[in-house]
């Protein structure tokens, strides 16, 4: 039986698939956006993204990777990003995962996966688009920028300018999320899915605390 070894690597020296293979199954689990956005006929589309994550709350900003399809043509949600100016964020939680496992086939453009996944919408209230009924949180948001870093990969950049929560999870005093009601899911890497049902708490110390307990 060989024994592990130690694994290291350039990403210079890596083909793209290698580097996303080695991406995707480190930088686990990352949280899924179900976007939904509108194309200039009116159709909504609607597709999951796990390059996806929050940046900044000063101003109130979520970050996008999109991909364009081969030949370096857009995607829907690009394409209807560029357009509108304007998307929501629907986040998925385990009840979400199966319908949004759907939206992620490559219908064409015509094709709402709203429809063929069977969610219902709600109009959006800030923005011109609207959210799936079924989701735990959506955020509204705005295309603040967009960077293009080759001719297959984006980084979009949205400002969220609504948040809309399911009743019960969050408490309008404190603000504060109910995990339990939330059960949100994770994206590991090929056909991996995670529940967040296994959590531990750890509380963030002072110095002052740290520098009394190396004493003690």
């Amino acid at each position: 039986m060989s024994q592990p070894v130690a694994f290291t690597a350039a990403f210079a020296d890596l083909e793209p698939k290698e580097r996303y293979k080695l991406l995707c199954a480190s930088v686990t689990p990352r949280p899924i956006a179900l976007v939904t956005c509108v194309s200039p006929e009116g159709v909504v589309n609607a597709a999951p993204f796990s390059f996806f994550n929050v940046f900044s709350e000063d101003p109130a900003l979520i970050v996008l990777g999109l991909q364009h399809r081969p030949g370096n043509t857009p995607k829907d949600t690009s394409r209807n990003i560029a357009a509108a100016g304007a998307f929501v964020v629907n986040l998925v939680d385990e009840a979400l995962a199966e319908a949004m496992n759907i939206c992620a086939i490559d219908f064409p453009p015509e094709v709402s996966e709203i429809d063929a996944a069977g969610l219902s919408l709600l109009p959006g209230v800030t923005v011109p688009v609207p959210r799936i009924a079924e989701a735990p949180f959506a955020l509204e948001c705005r295309k603040h920028s967009a960077i293009s870093f080759s001719p297959t990969r984006e980084l979009l950049i949205g400002e969220v300018v609504r948040i809309h929560a399911r009743e019960g999870l969050v408490d309008p005093r404190t603000l504060r999320v109910s995990m339990d009601g939330y059960k949100p899911v994770g994206r590991m890497f090929g056909d991996g899915y995670s529940r967040q049902n296994d959590r531990f708490d750890l509380r963030r110390g002072t110095y002052a605390e740290w520098l009394a307990e190396k004493k003690s």
